[in-house]
């Protein structure tokens, strides 16, 4: 991969990465509910979920799940249901003020939220769509693929976790002065509200749509 190409990849990564999505509010609810310091383990499980997608575009089972009605809709309900079950676990939760530290059990432990970041991303199968479009347009066949797809998922590593950190710490510093518990109560409410929301978004997403 030339340095043009990647200079060009680069900047579809900031792209793809400040597009709005289940990611970046997935995000904004860790660092609402527990601070930036515990929101990273997020954060870093939407990484692993992205490696997910770049591998399974370079190894050819991205065209696959595309192809497939039973494999693509398999996966589209999966995160479909994943994402409704998210919004209603922030509908219901305590309305308490964040903290950034607690002990490692229960929704707020570290393996808890990055099992909750990879599965948002590695069930989505419009993420897989869209890394199928984009991807391979930036891959010269003529050069050995498996280090060029490295770069582009660095490179992508890179983008994604710098926005998505600023969408975790914007939640962490900005929404946890809420102190009220009505107020916090409503601002549950509303991210859980958004949660059903884009699940059901996805519900009507088909293969054909990028």
């Amino acid at each position: 991969m030339n340095l043009h190409t990647w200079l060009a990849f680069f900047a579809a990564s900031w792209l793809i990465s400040l597009s709005p999505g289940a990611g970046a509010l997935s995000c904004m609810t860790a660092g609402l509910r527990y601070g930036f310091r515990r929101g990273a383990w997020n954060i870093f499980g939407l990484q692993l979920g992205v490696a997910l997608l770049v591998l399974v575009v370079a190894v050819g089972l991205g065209a696959v799940l595309a192809a497939s009605n039973l494999a693509f809709n398999a996966i589209k309900w999966a995160g479909v249901l994943y994402l409704v079950w998210l919004g209603v676990q922030q509908w219901r939760a305590e309305p308490r003020p964040p903290v950034a530290e607690e002990a490692d059990a229960g929704p707020a432990s570290r393996s808890a939220l990055v099992l909750r970041g990879f599965l948002v991303n590695a069930s989505n199968p419009k993420g897989i769509v869209f890394m199928l479009a984009v991807l391979p347009q930036f891959i010269d066949l003529q050069q050995p693929q498996a280090a060029q797809y490295a770069i582009c998922a660095a490179t992508l590593f890179f983008t994604d976790a710098v926005v998505m950190s600023g969408y975790t710490l914007l939640a962490s510093r900005v929404l946890k002065a809420l102190r009220d518990p009505a107020h916090i109560r409503a601002t549950n409410r509303f991210f859980g509200g958004v949660f059903v929301a884009v699940g059901l978004l996805l519900a009507g997403f088909k293969r054909g749509v990028a």
